[in-house]
């Protein structure tokens, strides 16, 4: 007999992880062009921490009576479909969920979402390898595509936390549109960093003509854009004002899933890095969000139902 509720991972009044509890709330249907996903894997990045502080109900982005669900990345199996999917049951699918106002959040049992912001996971991809990489290989996608096709002259990029999950993936993918990548780190990461097919500095520089600040570090990024050049940066980090001539544009990722199947075609096949820090029960989502906290983790800790 199918288990009709689900556990999920919530806060009701954030204030770190600590803050974190499990709840078990009825198991949803899915609606029209939704599907319903049995979580396999939910990896916790650096914006869950945020949440689970505060850092978005204070800034006016939640307003959840009872309680804020926490997650974002998920990869899965679809249990139920609603009218007008096409995705059979059985199918392995990922994808991240968007927005910071909801009572849910891919740190569950299971979860509902639209069935065109997920895409199936490869036969060679394992679960937990593909839950770490929907927010931040989508992420990486379109900060890339907003920096465009590198000029003919000029092509020198820098990437901010070119260790993290997000700048590994920038520093692979703007290659393939001509930028001469320099990824910026700690020296313990040079070896990971040259891995990807980029250079490697331990500190901003300046003159660059354009630089991707996956590692939020903001004004000391931009100023390290030569005049005229390019500089994108990352929410939930506010955008800063041009100066100098330089093309200012901040990034907040959206679910993709034609875009997310290639992404993740190429995470099986070697070409992006699918990093896997630890694997951690659902019920330890507080330990799991203050290991994130300390620091010093290279990839990501992967949460299992």
């Amino acid at each position: 007999m199918q288990k009709m509720t689900s556990r999920r991972a919530v806060v009701r009044v954030p204030s770190g992880p600590r803050s974190i509890e499990t709840v078990t709330v009825p198991l949803a249907e899915p609606g029209p062009e939704q599907i319903r996903v049995t979580v396999a894997a939910a990896a916790v990045n650096p914006v869950d921490l945020g949440v689970a502080g505060g850092v978005f109900h204070r800034l006016g982005l939640v307003d959840q009576p009872r309680h804020t669900g926490l997650g974002w990345d998920f990869a899965g199996t679809v249990d139920a479909v609603g009218p007008g999917v096409e995705l059979r049951v059985g199918t392995r699918v990922a994808g991240f969920l968007d927005g910071f106002n909801r009572d849910h959040g891919s740190h569950a049992e299971h979860l509902l979402v639209s069935a065109t912001k997920v895409a199936v996971v490869p036969d060679t991809l394992d679960l937990v390898e593909a839950a770490v990489v929907p927010l931040n290989a989508t992420a990486a996608a379109q900060l890339v595509d907003l920096l465009g096709e590198a000029p003919g002259e000029g092509r020198r990029l820098l990437v901010t936390g070119a260790a993290g999950a997000v700048g590994a993936h920038v520093a692979v993918l703007a290659q393939d549109r001509g930028w001469q990548v320099t990824g910026m780190a700690r020296a313990a990461d040079e070896p990971f960093v040259r891995g990807l097919g980029a250079d490697f500095a331990t500190g901003v520089g300046q003159g660059w003509d354009a630089v991707a600040d996956a590692g939020a570090l903001q004004e000391d990024a931009l100023r390290a854009v030569r005049d005229g050049g390019r500089f994108v940066g990352v929410q939930p980090a506010f955008r800063l004002p041009e100066e100098r001539g330089i093309a200012v544009e901040v990034l907040f990722a959206r679910p993709d899933g034609p875009l997310l199947a290639r992404l993740l075609e190429r995470a099986a096949t070697g070409e992006l890095p699918t990093r896997v820090h630890a694997v951690t029960p659902l019920a330890e989502a507080a330990d799991a969000y203050e290991a994130m906290a300390k620091g010093g983790v290279r990839g990501r800790i992967v949460l299992v139902p």
